[in-house]
């Protein structure tokens, strides 16, 4: 449950409700191309690196929240609509996220979506043949033919997949490859990784709780020009728990944040390194929580400092 998501609403908040109720009403419609476009979002955007691409720098998890046994699930359905309204592009799955690919190819083709969308997913086995097998099925689940980004997940047999990833980015199946991890244990074998394969893109944890990432592998990918995206941004949670009942800092106005979801965000998006932010939610209104923090400014080294002050006070 979050906390603390305060009363003021701030100009950047503002510009994205706006835009959340525009979308809405069109997607109600049945307009899709009525739906915003990015540039129309007013939405933070970082460059890809490797392309010059540039992307939304919120995006989607997917990791239980998408997970259900329905993919015609009224409120995931709304919610992956008024993703795509904000300016939302990133939509990051895994074959380990149970039913999470299904649901949200099935939900994307319904909503007549994938061209909007930037789809990631990962590959998480091992061996030649079987990581074949288990892609195929993921672009199946997906409802696709092309895949924005293909991951070796937690990489696991990343020596035996980034060749084939390599391949299939060649044939046009893939538009980029990476590689994940969600925990510390793993930064130095990701060093490893990063130097020796250069990777488009490197997805791993970083939060005010959880900020080793700081010390050495966002600095690497920054020097290497690699895409960072960002999982468990909320360290699972453990922050909301952390700030329950605490009212959010009046100075937070200061950078346009006008909730502790927010707060914690802009304190990731200010690194930057980083290119992507994916929070899961499967909650409309976290969702809409979750993309103000790409709206209006960010806090500036000064402020970070306090931000990671104020919470270790906490």
């Amino acid at each position: 449950m979050r906390a603390g998501n305060g009363d003021s609403v701030v100009d950047g908040r503002r510009v994205a409700l706006k835009t959340i109720a525009a979308g809405g009403l069109a997607l109600a419609g049945g307009v899709l191309g009525a739906v915003p476009t990015i540039a129309d979002s007013g939405l933070l955007r970082r460059r890809i690196p490797s392309s010059g691409e540039l992307i939304a720098a919120v995006g989607l998890g997917t990791y239980h929240s998408f997970d259900v046994a329905d993919s015609a699930s009224p409120a995931l359905e709304q919610v992956l609509a008024r993703f795509v309204a904000l300016g939302g592009q990133m939509v990051d799955s895994s074959p380990m996220y149970g039913n999470s690919e299904e649901v949200v190819g099935d939900l994307a083709a319904k909503l007549g979506l994938r061209d909007r969308l930037f789809l990631a997913t990962k590959v998480w086995t091992r061996g030649h043949a079987e990581g074949i097998r288990q892609m195929e099925m993921s672009f199946s689940r997906l409802r696709t033919k092309r895949l924005e980004l293909m991951q070796v997940h937690n990489l696991v047999d990343w020596q035996v997949h980034l060749p084939t990833l390599r391949e299939w980015k060649q044939m046009g199946r893939i538009r980029y490859l990476g590689v994940t991890h969600y925990h510390e244990s793993a930064y130095r074998e990701l060093e490893v990784v990063l130097k020796g394969e250069k990777p488009d893109f490197v997805q791993i944890n970083y939060s005010m709780a959880e900020r080793d990432a700081e010390m050495r592998l966002l600095p690497l990918a920054q020097d290497l020009g690699i895409a960072v995206i960002i999982n468990r941004p909320f360290a699972k949670a453990s922050l909301f728990s952390q700030v329950r009942g605490k009212a959010l800092p009046a100075w937070a106005a200061e950078f346009d944040c006008a909730s502790w979801a927010q707060f914690f965000l802009k304190f990731i998006l200010a690194e930057p390194a980083v290119t992507c932010v994916i929070p899961a939610t499967g909650k409309e209104h976290h969702l809409e929580d979750n993309i103000a923090a790409g709206h209006g400014r960010l806090p500036d080294v000064r402020q970070r400092a306090r931000m990671a002050a104020t919470l270790a006070r906490i």
